[in-house]
């Protein structure tokens, strides 16, 4: 019998928030495999779960996705990974493939998962749910993400200042993942909108290098860690009116 694919969200970067079922993962005989940007390179995913006194097992092994959004490139690395992935299942070992944040939010692990699937229909795949890095960064800097009808919309901030202004006019609170490649021209728009003061900068939120910044107009001209994020709350949005309880038939 093949072995299972489980794909084990470990936070956004505190140990403490690891759910009780990945750290049982952790503990298994399953073999982890953890995510790389380049070969020999570190892995964010690998430091939090070592983080907790854990000691890296011998038949753990480092996976490649580049970071770039070339498909042809992706799609190569994708299929290697679920490749090596694939010739330890048929061993009849599990594998355990570390994420940080929450396996299903943004993660590589589901590309992996889609390629491994694609290439054997057989195998068993979970993924086991985990704390994201907005959830972890609300609860640090003291921001609730929505209170009784609020809205809230969580993009790449990648999309561009055309779309965040755009959100801005139907969601109450705002999340922009990996702020870094624009976070000056975000500080000069919500300078415009008169939204500064009501937006947080965390980087690496829940880990021992966190840093919250509610002064953002200081980080113009900064450089700023990929794991990032900027949380906007749009006191000014008009809403419209909300439909309450079931219609009767």
């Amino acid at each position: 019998m093949s072995g299972k694919l489980y794909g084990a969200s470990l936070g956004p970067g505190d140990p403490e928030l690891i759910t009780r079922r990945s750290w049982a993962l952790l503990h298994s005989n399953a073999h982890w495999m953890y995510p790389v940007k380049k070969k020999n390179g570190e892995s964010y995913a690998l430091r939090i779960a070592l983080e907790t006194g854990l000691s890296l097992p011998k038949n753990s092994k480092a996976l490649v996705f580049p970071m770039t959004h070339n498909r042809e490139i992706l799609i190569k690395y994708w299929l290697q990974a679920a490749q090596t992935v694939i010739e330890v299942l048929q061993q009849g070992h599990d594998v355990v493939f570390l994420v940080e944040g929450d396996a299903s939010t943004f993660s590589t692990f589901q590309h992996l998962a889609k390629t491994v699937q694609g290439l054997d229909k057989s195998i068993e795949i979970e993924t086991i749910a985990g704390v994201t890095s907005f959830n972890a960064a609300a609860a640090c800097a003291k921001i609730p993400l929505a209170d009784t009808d609020d809205t809230v919309a969580i993009i790449p901030a990648g999309y561009g200042i055309e779309m965040i202004a755009s959100l801005l006019d139907d969601f109450d609170t705002l999340v922009l993942l990996k702020v870094k490649p624009i976070l000056d021209d975000l500080i000069v728009f919500l300078k415009n909108k008169n939204l500064l003061e009501k937006s947080c900068f965390i980087e690496k939120a829940g880990s021992s290098e966190e840093r919250i910044i509610h002064n953002v107009a200081s980080l113009k001209g900064q450089k700023v860690n990929y794991l990032s994020l900027l949380m906007i709350q749009n006191p000014h949005r008009i809403r419209g009116e909300m439909i309450r309880g079931c219609k009767k038939k």
